[in-house]
């Protein structure tokens, strides 16, 4: 499969149909119980650039051009995206009032509400994936696993929030903070490109190279967001800047400096296209996107 389509083209065309699919896997707001529903709504809708299901998308188009049957799996990766942004928000967790440019789900809800908005977005997410027309049941089995694990307590995002927790009540040198973000932000957007890749039926070392990529550009994607952190306004971020330095947070800017933290992006950003290269003139869509994250702090 060879595309010659950029990462903002791209972006452009999966997003009305990433929109109707989450639309369509919601429970209406005014079902019961309606707060919940429209707690979940408010979230998964408050905006967002959908880059997780674009990149499982991706990862698909890189292989085979039907991308609209993955739809369903890269929705429900959407879903348990912000899941997690819903409980890191909690007052527990990052204590963070605005998410996207709005009062954060439990600012909005309360906390009882939230929790259980999160809660029931995970659990929708597995039920998406487990209904998904058009799937062999050998590939549904395969992704709940990929999930789950990106999702979990080994590597996952649940394992990295405990990790960010942990961190602030001691010193944090690179190895670990890296292990951080691998974990809370990288593994799900890692799986989201190798999940892609699987549902295409990538062959093993396709697969490797699309798994390789992913942890490249989901490590260099949390840099980017520590970086703006420090940098952008809230208008750019949607939520208070230099937050993560108020409360001591471990990001790399606080680590490496603003300097190197710029160097350490561009260089696993290079890897990243040097992955994605490796697939020949069919990675060019992923090696675009690589390039695309990067830019948001040039």
């Amino acid at each position: 499969m060879t595309s010659s389509m950029s990462a903002t083209s791209f972006l452009e065309r999966v997003r009305p149909p990433i929109e109707a699919t989450l639309d369509a896997i919601l429970p209406p707001q005014n079902q019961s119980p309606q707060v919940l529903h429209q707690a979940m709504r408010y979230s998964v809708f408050a905006g967002g650039k959908r880059l997780r299901p674009s990149l499982c998308l991706a990862g698909f188009q890189t292989f085979r051009d039907d991308w609209e049957s993955a739809l369903p799996i890269a929705a429900s990766i959407e879903l348990i995206h912000t899941y997690s942004l819903i409980h890191d928000d909690l007052p527990a967790m990052d204590n963070d009032d605005f998410r996207r440019g709005r009062p954060s789900c439990h600012r909005q809800f309360g906390e009882d509400i939230a929790i259980l908005a999160g809660d029931a977005l995970l659990t929708l997410a597995f039920e998406s994936v487990a209904g998904a027309p058009h799937m062999a049941a050998d590939r549904i089995v395969g992704v709940t696993r990929m999930l789950g694990k990106s999702a979990g307590t080994v590597g996952g995002i649940i394992a990295g929030q405990v990790l960010d927790l942990e961190a602030g009540e001691s010193v944090v040198g690179p190895e670990m903070l890296e292990s951080i973000h691998r974990a809370k932000t990288g593994a799900l957007l890692a799986a989201s490109v190798s999940i892609g890749a699987y549902l295409a039926e990538a062959d093993e070392d396709q697969l490797e190279i699309a798994a390789e990529f992913g942890r490249k550009i989901g490590l260099a994607f949390q840099i980017v967001d520590d970086l703006l952190d420090e940098t952008a306004s809230f208008s750019t971020l949607g939520k208070t800047p230099g937050k993560d330095r108020e409360q001591g947070k471990v990001t790399y800017p606080a680590v490496h400096g603003i300097p190197v933290s710029r160097r350490i992006v561009s260089e696993v950003t290079g890897e990243a296209l040097a992955s994605a290269l490796r697939l020949g003139p069919s990675g060019s869509l992923l090696a675009d996107f690589a390039s695309h994250l990067e830019a948001r702090v040039r």
